[in-house]
C-alpha cells in the first residue's frame, strides 16, 4: 500500500523541478541539517532533562537519529507544500542514514557507557529506499507522459493515503493500549518531541530565507520520523525483556506525529479558507466601489452635457434664410469699417 501511495504522490513530481533541487540543494541541505542535527540533539536533551532510564533514553535517541518517514510526503501534499523537495528530502535522508545514524548514535552515547551494541538495520534502510525510489520514478514517468491521467491518479492516491493513515492510527491505538498507563514521562516526550521537530524545522527554514512553501515542507519532514526503522533497530539490538520498556515509545510517537500532522493540515486549511474569504470581501468591496464611482461619473457627465446644451441653446432657434444672413453680415462689416 505504501508503494502504491508513493507511486501516486510521484505523479505530482516534475523531473525539471526535481533536477533543480539536486543541482542547487539548499533546501535539501537545510532539511538534512534539521534531520541529523536538530532531531538527535533534541532527543539527547529530552532524555537528559527528563532523567530517563537507560533503555528509555536509548529508544528516544534512536528515534531522533532515524531518517524522515514517508508519512511526511502525504501531509506535505495536503498542505500544498513542495512535493519535489519533500520526496527528495525523504530519499536523501534515507541514504544519509547509512552513515549518519551510526555516527550520531556513537557521538551521543559516548557518555552513557552502553553495554549493548546497537545494530543498524541496513537491510531495512535498503528496503525503504527501494519502496520509495522505484514507485516515485514510475510516477514521475507517468506525469511526464500522461499529465491529465496523473492528476486523477494523484487525487485517488490522496484519498488512499488518508484511509491508510486512519488505519495506521487505529492500529497504533490498539497495539499501544497496554502502554498508555506505563510511564507518563515517556508519553509526554512522545507528544512534545514531534512538535519540537516541526517548530524548529520551520524556524530554521525561515532563518535560511526559504519560501513559505519550502518552510512548510521542511517542518513536516523534520517532525515525521521513520517509525518502522526505529522499531526494527530496537528489535535487532535488544532482548525481548528490554524491549518491554522501549517499544511503547515509538508506537506512541507514531500516533502523536499522526495527530500533529492532522492538526497542521486542519490549521492550514482554515487559514487558507480565511484568506479566500478576505479576498472575496475585498473583491466585492472593490466591485461595489467601482460601480458607485462609475455611476457618479455618469451622473456628472450627464449634468455637464445638460449645462452645455443650455449654454449653447438658450432659447428657441429662429430660422434664417441665406439672404438675410448675408445682409446682416455686410451691415456689421461696414459699421466696423467706418468706426
Amino acid at each position: 500500500m505504501m508503494g502504491l501511495l508513493m507511486f501516486s504522490l510521484g505523479c505530482s513530481v516534475e523531473f525539471r523541478k526535481l533536477w533543480a533541487h539536486i543541482r542547487r540543494p539548499w533546501g535539501i541541505a537545510v532539511g538534512l541539517l534539521c534531520q541529523f542535527g536538530l532531531m538527535p540533539l533534541t532527543a539527547y536533551l529530552l532524555a537528559i532533562s527528563f532523567s530517563l532510564k537507560p533503555a528509555q533514553a536509548i529508544a528516544v535517541l534512536v528515534m531522533g537519529c532515524c531518517p524522515g518517514g514517508t508519512i511526511s510526503n502525504i501531509f506535505t501534499f495536503w498542505v500544498e507544500g513542495d512535493m519535489d523537495l519533500s520526496i527528495t528530502m525523504t530519499t536523501c535522508s534515507t541514504v544519509a542514514a547509512l552513515g549518519m545514524m551510526p555516527l550520531c548514535l556513537y557521538l551521543y552515547t559516548l557518555s552513557w557507557n552502553l553495554e549493548q551494541n546497537l545494530t543498524i538495520p541496513y537491510q531495512n534502510i535498503g528496503i525503504t529506499l527501494v519502496c520509495l525510489t522505484i514507485p516515485v520514478a514510475f510516477g514521475i514517468y507517468v506525469n511526464y507522459r500522461w499529465p491529465k491521467q496523473s492528476k486523477i491518479i494523484l487525487q485517488i492516491g490522496a484519498i488512499v493515503g488518508g484511509v491508510l493513515l486512519l488505519v495506521v492510527a487505529v492500529a497504533g491505538v490498539v497495539l499501544a493500549k497496554g502502554s498508555w498507563n506505563s510511564d507518563i514521562t515517556l508519553l509526554t516526550i512522545s507528544f512534545i518531541f514531534p512538535l519540537i521537530g516541526h517548530v524548529t524545522g520551520f524556524l530554521l527554514a525561515l532563518l535560511t530565507h526559504q519560501s513559505w512553501q519550502r518552510c512548510r515542507t521542511i517542518s513536516l519532514e523534520t517532525g515525521a520520523q521513520n517509525i518502522q526503522m526505529c522499531v526494527t533497530m530496537l528489535q535487532l539490538s535488544f532482548t525481548a525483556k528490554q524491549l518491554v520498556q522501549m517499544l511503547s515509545f515509538p508506537l506512541a510517537y507514531g500516533l502523536f506525529q499522526l495527530l500533529d500532522g492532522f492538526l497542521i493540515v486542519a490549521a492550514y486549511k482554515m487559514y487558507k479558507r480565511r484568506l479566500k474569504n478576505e479576498h472575496r470581501k475585498k473583491d466585492t468591496g472593490c466591485a461595489e466601489g467601482c460601480h458607485k464611482k462609475k455611476s457618479t461619473s455618469l451622473k456628472e457627465t450627464g449634468a455637464f452635457l445638460e449645462v452645455n446644451e443650455v449654454a449653447v441653446t438658450p432659447g428657441p432657434s429662429v430660422p434664417m434664410d441665406c439672404h438675410t444672413a448675408f445682409e446682416s453680415t455686410s451691415h456689421i462689416s461696414s459699421s466696423t469699417y467706418w468706426s
